[in-house]
Protein backbone atom coordinates (compact mmCIF):
# COMPACT_ATOMS: atom_id res chain seq x y z
CA UNK A 1 0.00 0.00 0.00
CA UNK A 2 0.83 3.92 -0.60
CA UNK A 3 2.53 5.89 1.97
CA UNK A 4 -0.14 8.82 2.01
CA UNK A 5 -3.51 7.80 2.30
CA UNK A 6 -6.10 8.40 -0.17
CA UNK A 7 -8.86 9.06 2.06
CA UNK A 8 -7.83 11.29 5.49
CA UNK A 9 -10.32 12.38 8.04
CA UNK A 10 -9.52 14.53 11.11
CA UNK A 11 -11.09 15.45 13.76
CA UNK A 12 -14.89 14.99 11.68
CA UNK A 13 -17.44 16.69 13.46
CA UNK A 14 -21.30 17.00 12.22
CA UNK A 15 -23.96 18.82 14.31
CA UNK A 16 -27.99 18.84 13.09
CA UNK A 17 -29.56 21.44 15.06
CA UNK A 18 -28.77 20.11 18.77
CA UNK A 19 -28.37 16.75 17.76
CA UNK A 20 -24.35 16.03 17.47
CA UNK A 21 -24.17 13.05 15.24
CA UNK A 22 -20.63 12.30 14.45
CA UNK A 23 -18.05 13.37 17.40
CA UNK A 24 -14.32 13.76 16.26
CA UNK A 25 -14.01 10.93 14.00
CA UNK A 26 -10.49 10.16 12.73
CA UNK A 27 -9.62 7.69 9.89
CA UNK A 28 -7.59 6.79 6.68
CA UNK A 29 -7.61 4.37 3.82
CA UNK A 30 -4.65 4.08 1.79
CA UNK A 31 -4.59 2.47 -2.04
CA UNK A 32 -5.11 -0.89 -2.02
CA UNK A 33 -7.31 -1.13 0.95
CA UNK A 34 -10.67 -1.62 2.30
CA UNK A 35 -11.55 -0.53 5.23
CA UNK A 36 -15.38 -1.47 6.90
CA UNK A 37 -17.64 0.70 8.86
CA UNK A 38 -20.05 -1.19 11.23
CA UNK A 39 -22.15 0.49 13.70
CA UNK A 40 -25.72 0.39 15.51
CA UNK A 41 -28.14 2.54 13.87
CA UNK A 42 -27.91 5.93 14.40
CA UNK A 43 -23.59 5.65 14.99
CA UNK A 44 -23.16 8.26 12.24
CA UNK A 45 -21.58 6.23 9.41
CA UNK A 46 -24.08 7.52 6.92
CA UNK A 47 -23.19 10.89 7.87
CA UNK A 48 -19.74 10.20 8.47
CA UNK A 49 -19.44 8.96 4.49
CA UNK A 50 -21.77 11.56 3.27
CA UNK A 51 -18.95 14.02 4.70
CA UNK A 52 -16.45 12.22 2.86
CA UNK A 53 -18.00 11.91 -0.20
CA UNK A 54 -18.59 16.37 0.07
CA UNK A 55 -22.62 15.39 0.28
CA UNK A 56 -22.88 17.15 3.72
CA UNK A 57 -20.13 20.22 5.03
CA UNK A 58 -18.46 18.81 8.19
CA UNK A 59 -19.34 21.67 11.39
CA UNK A 60 -15.53 20.79 12.25
CA UNK A 61 -12.98 19.03 11.66
CA UNK A 62 -11.44 18.07 7.71
CA UNK A 63 -11.27 15.84 5.41
CA UNK A 64 -9.34 15.27 2.21
CA UNK A 65 -9.98 12.81 -0.52
CA UNK A 66 -6.99 11.92 -2.90
CA UNK A 67 -5.66 15.33 -1.73
CA UNK A 68 -8.41 17.94 -2.23
CA UNK A 69 -9.93 19.01 0.66
CA UNK A 70 -14.01 18.55 1.49
CA UNK A 71 -14.70 22.18 2.68
CA UNK A 72 -12.62 23.68 0.09
CA UNK A 73 -12.00 21.78 -2.59
CA UNK A 74 -15.66 19.63 -3.18
CA UNK A 75 -15.49 19.36 -6.57
CA UNK A 76 -11.96 18.02 -6.45
CA UNK A 77 -13.43 15.45 -4.05
CA UNK A 78 -16.13 14.87 -6.41
CA UNK A 79 -13.63 13.94 -9.13
CA UNK A 80 -11.54 11.39 -6.99
CA UNK A 81 -14.47 9.36 -5.55
CA UNK A 82 -17.08 7.24 -6.77
CA UNK A 83 -19.88 7.37 -3.89
CA UNK A 84 -23.02 4.30 -4.24
CA UNK A 85 -25.03 4.03 -1.33
CA UNK A 86 -28.01 1.11 -1.22
CA UNK A 87 -30.76 3.25 -2.19
CA UNK A 88 -29.25 5.34 -5.08
CA UNK A 89 -31.81 5.82 -7.81
CA UNK A 90 -31.30 5.82 -11.23
CA UNK A 91 -33.84 7.95 -13.82
CA UNK A 92 -35.95 5.34 -14.84
CA UNK A 93 -36.37 6.74 -18.26
CA UNK A 94 -33.13 5.75 -19.60
CA UNK A 95 -31.05 2.98 -20.39
CA UNK A 96 -27.66 2.31 -18.28
CA UNK A 97 -25.57 3.01 -20.92
CA UNK A 98 -27.41 6.60 -21.54
CA UNK A 99 -26.76 6.84 -17.72
CA UNK A 100 -23.01 6.15 -17.75
CA UNK A 101 -22.92 8.51 -20.95
CA UNK A 102 -24.89 11.33 -18.88
CA UNK A 103 -22.71 11.09 -15.79
CA UNK A 104 -19.40 10.75 -17.89
CA UNK A 105 -19.87 14.41 -19.63
CA UNK A 106 -20.81 15.67 -15.71
CA UNK A 107 -17.49 14.34 -14.90
CA UNK A 108 -16.09 16.32 -18.01
CA UNK A 109 -15.03 13.06 -19.68
CA UNK A 110 -13.97 12.76 -23.41
CA UNK A 111 -16.37 11.19 -25.49
CA UNK A 112 -14.67 8.50 -26.79
CA UNK A 113 -13.24 8.13 -23.16
CA UNK A 114 -16.83 7.84 -22.19
CA UNK A 115 -17.63 4.91 -24.94
CA UNK A 116 -14.74 3.54 -23.71
CA UNK A 117 -14.89 3.11 -20.43
CA UNK A 118 -19.04 1.92 -20.83
CA UNK A 119 -18.16 -0.23 -22.66
CA UNK A 120 -15.47 -1.81 -20.17
CA UNK A 121 -17.85 -1.69 -17.55
CA UNK A 122 -20.57 -3.17 -19.50
CA UNK A 123 -18.44 -6.16 -20.07
CA UNK A 124 -17.08 -6.44 -16.70
CA UNK A 125 -20.52 -5.65 -14.60
CA UNK A 126 -22.00 -8.39 -17.08
CA UNK A 127 -24.60 -5.97 -18.21
CA UNK A 128 -25.05 -6.83 -21.75
CA UNK A 129 -27.88 -8.14 -21.61
CA UNK A 130 -29.55 -4.96 -20.51
CA UNK A 131 -27.24 -2.21 -20.50
CA UNK A 132 -30.28 -1.15 -23.97
CA UNK A 133 -33.26 -1.34 -21.65
CA UNK A 134 -34.50 1.13 -19.84
CA UNK A 135 -33.58 1.66 -16.02
CA UNK A 136 -37.42 1.17 -14.62
CA UNK A 137 -37.57 -2.10 -15.96
CA UNK A 138 -34.35 -3.77 -14.07
CA UNK A 139 -34.78 -5.95 -11.09
CA UNK A 140 -33.06 -4.63 -7.99
CA UNK A 141 -29.80 -6.67 -8.88
CA UNK A 142 -29.40 -5.08 -12.36
CA UNK A 143 -29.92 -1.94 -11.04
CA UNK A 144 -27.11 -2.11 -8.76
CA UNK A 145 -24.55 -3.08 -10.97
CA UNK A 146 -25.53 0.53 -13.04
CA UNK A 147 -25.22 2.39 -10.42
CA UNK A 148 -22.16 0.72 -9.95
CA UNK A 149 -21.08 0.95 -13.34
CA UNK A 150 -22.40 4.99 -12.69
CA UNK A 151 -19.85 5.54 -10.17
CA UNK A 152 -17.13 4.39 -11.56
CA UNK A 153 -17.00 6.33 -15.24
CA UNK A 154 -14.74 8.78 -14.28
CA UNK A 155 -12.49 5.55 -12.95
CA UNK A 156 -11.97 7.10 -9.59
CA UNK A 157 -9.45 6.16 -7.20
CA UNK A 158 -11.81 6.37 -4.00
CA UNK A 159 -14.50 4.15 -3.48
CA UNK A 160 -17.23 4.87 -0.73
CA UNK A 161 -19.89 2.17 -0.85
CA UNK A 162 -22.63 2.92 1.79
CA UNK A 163 -24.93 -0.16 2.67
CA UNK A 164 -24.45 -1.65 -1.52
CA UNK A 165 -26.13 -4.93 -0.80
CA UNK A 166 -28.79 -3.46 0.97
CA UNK A 167 -32.10 -5.56 -0.93
CA UNK A 168 -30.49 -7.97 -3.00
CA UNK A 169 -30.69 -11.43 -2.94
CA UNK A 170 -27.17 -13.73 -2.34
CA UNK A 171 -26.25 -13.78 -5.99
CA UNK A 172 -26.58 -10.12 -5.91
CA UNK A 173 -25.13 -9.27 -2.81
CA UNK A 174 -22.44 -11.70 -3.84
CA UNK A 175 -21.48 -10.16 -6.77
CA UNK A 176 -20.92 -7.12 -5.03
CA UNK A 177 -18.62 -8.58 -2.59
CA UNK A 178 -16.36 -10.09 -5.81
CA UNK A 179 -16.38 -6.66 -7.58
CA UNK A 180 -14.91 -5.30 -4.20
CA UNK A 181 -12.50 -7.94 -4.22
CA UNK A 182 -10.93 -6.96 -7.63
CA UNK A 183 -11.43 -3.52 -7.11
CA UNK A 184 -8.80 -3.52 -3.76
CA UNK A 185 -6.73 -5.21 -6.20
CA UNK A 186 -6.53 -2.46 -8.66
CA UNK A 187 -5.37 -0.47 -5.82
CA UNK A 188 -8.77 1.85 -5.04
CA UNK A 189 -9.06 2.72 -1.52
CA UNK A 190 -12.53 1.46 -0.39
CA UNK A 191 -14.72 2.70 2.26
CA UNK A 192 -17.60 -0.35 2.84
CA UNK A 193 -20.11 -0.02 5.26
CA UNK A 194 -22.72 -3.09 6.31
CA UNK A 195 -25.20 -4.18 9.18
CA UNK A 196 -23.89 -7.44 7.57
CA UNK A 197 -21.01 -8.52 9.48
CA UNK A 198 -20.56 -11.37 7.37
CA UNK A 199 -19.75 -8.88 4.55
CA UNK A 200 -17.49 -6.66 6.63
CA UNK A 201 -15.74 -10.21 7.69
CA UNK A 202 -14.99 -10.99 4.24
CA UNK A 203 -13.74 -7.65 2.28
CA UNK A 204 -12.50 -5.78 5.53
CA UNK A 205 -8.86 -5.35 5.95
CA UNK A 206 -9.24 -2.86 9.00
CA UNK A 207 -13.15 -2.64 10.90
CA UNK A 208 -13.97 0.71 12.26
CA UNK A 209 -16.69 0.19 14.80
CA UNK A 210 -18.75 3.46 15.38
CA UNK A 211 -21.07 4.35 18.72
CA UNK A 212 -22.69 7.34 19.56
CA UNK A 213 -20.56 9.56 16.38
CA UNK A 214 -17.47 7.82 17.69
CA UNK A 215 -15.16 5.29 16.54
CA UNK A 216 -14.58 3.01 19.53
CA UNK A 217 -12.57 0.87 17.41
CA UNK A 218 -10.03 0.94 14.21
CA UNK A 219 -8.05 -2.41 13.95
CA UNK A 220 -7.75 -5.63 11.93
CA UNK A 221 -10.46 -8.37 12.74
CA UNK A 222 -8.01 -10.35 14.48
CA UNK A 223 -6.88 -7.25 16.84
CA UNK A 224 -10.02 -6.64 17.48
CA UNK A 225 -10.96 -9.98 18.84
CA UNK A 226 -7.86 -10.20 21.04
CA UNK A 227 -8.48 -7.02 22.19
CA UNK A 228 -12.25 -7.80 23.66
CA UNK A 229 -11.25 -11.53 24.42
CA UNK A 230 -14.08 -13.12 21.96
CA UNK A 231 -14.76 -15.65 19.58
CA UNK A 232 -16.55 -14.20 16.75
CA UNK A 233 -16.49 -10.64 15.58
CA UNK A 234 -20.38 -10.57 16.41
CA UNK A 235 -19.72 -10.86 19.96
CA UNK A 236 -16.44 -8.44 20.15
CA UNK A 237 -18.99 -5.93 18.01
CA UNK A 238 -22.12 -6.14 20.92
CA UNK A 239 -19.55 -5.97 23.70
CA UNK A 240 -17.66 -2.98 22.20
CA UNK A 241 -20.96 -0.98 21.87
CA UNK A 242 -22.35 -2.14 25.09
CA UNK A 243 -19.25 -1.24 26.98
CA UNK A 244 -19.26 2.43 24.85
CA UNK A 245 -22.82 3.05 25.77
CA UNK A 246 -22.64 2.58 29.05
CA UNK A 247 -19.07 4.90 29.55
CA UNK A 248 -17.87 6.03 26.16
CA UNK A 249 -14.61 3.72 26.79
CA UNK A 250 -15.27 -0.28 25.57
CA UNK A 251 -13.24 -2.39 27.63
CA UNK A 252 -9.98 -4.60 26.11
CA UNK A 253 -9.61 -1.48 23.55
CA UNK A 254 -6.85 0.29 24.09
CA UNK A 255 -7.44 4.20 24.68
CA UNK A 256 -5.62 5.47 21.70
CA UNK A 257 -7.31 3.38 19.31
CA UNK A 258 -10.30 5.90 19.92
Amino acid sequence: MGDEPLVRAVSLEKWFGPTHAVRGVNLDVRAGEIVGLLGPNGAGKTTTLRMLSAVLTPSAGTAFIAGSCVATHPLGVRRAIGFLTGGTALYVRLTPREILRYFGRLYDCPPDTIEERSAVLIRDLSMTGFADRPCGTLSTGQRQRANIARALIHDPPVLVFDEPTLGLDIAGARFILDFLHGARARRKAILFSSHTIGDIEALCDRIAILCTGRIATLAPRTEILAQTGKATLAEAFLSIVDAFEKDGQPSGVPAELN
